[in-house]
């Protein structure tokens, strides 16, 4: 007799499938090019790209998945690991849902919420890029007026602004900690830049969760 699965345990399943399949489609592509074509990489320099640059991705990865998996679910986890863009699109979209709903993403209810909001938020983003990819030519002489420049540079600081406000008010104590932090290193340290948020998020979220757990134990919070 045919066993039915749990919704977590097809979450699971579903979810490891569909993920080693998107490893092997990007995988695909450039065997795919190297058979079409004939060609080769520098094997030599290949070896050596990734070993100046493959650790710090896996270390990325796995403090990423230690830090967002709690906050997105399972079932958003598996989606937002496969489309991508976590900590500027997908995450802020999960929270908000999960937010609006007043759920954890730990409950039932939170895992559905967050999947839909993260599948409805890719769905979205594919049918922007494909509008944009058919108006970017008519379109360019509007989006590049130096008028419109400053706005564009303000539009993640909008939406993370607009998502900060929401939970720092819930507990400020918390917030302030993690504040304090970015912006001591986000102003003493040059190298950091926009190009480094997907490490400094996951830090930040670990140095918070530290701070709070010395905050309960002396009783601050």
């Amino acid at each position: 007799m045919k066993k039915n699965l749990s919704y977590m345990d097809s979450v699971h399943r579903d979810g490891t499938i569909w993920n080693l399949c998107v490893m092997v489609l990007l995988f695909a592509f450039p065997v795919a090019v190297a058979l079409v074509f004939g060609v080769a990489p520098d094997w030599g320099a290949l070896l050596t790209g990734l070993l100046a640059t493959a650790p710090m991705y896996w270390a990325v990865g796995v403090i990423e998945t230690i830090t967002f998996v709690p906050m997105l679910g399972a079932g958003g986890s598996y989606l937002s690991f496969v489309t991508g863009n976590i900590s500027n699109l997908k995450l802020p979209c999960a929270l908000s849902a999960l937010e609006q709903n007043e759920v954890s993403a730990s409950s039932e209810e939170g895992e559905v919420i967050s999947t839909i909001a993260i599948a409805v938020s890719s769905i979205v983003t594919t049918a922007i890029i494909i509008v944009g990819v058919i108006c970017i030519v008519p379109l360019s002489p509007i989006l590049q007026a130096p008028i419109l420049q400053p706005a564009f540079e303000q539009i993640l600081p909008a939406l993370f602004g607009g998502l900060g406000v929401a939970f720092v008010s819930k507990n400020w104590k918390i917030a302030v900690a993690p504040i304090l932090l970015m912006l001591v290193l986000f102003i003493f340290v040059p190298a950091l830049d926009s190009g480094t948020v997907g490490i400094m998020v996951p830090v930040s979220a670990l140095f918070t969760i530290a701070v709070a757990r010395i905050m309960y134990k002396k009783g601050a919070l």
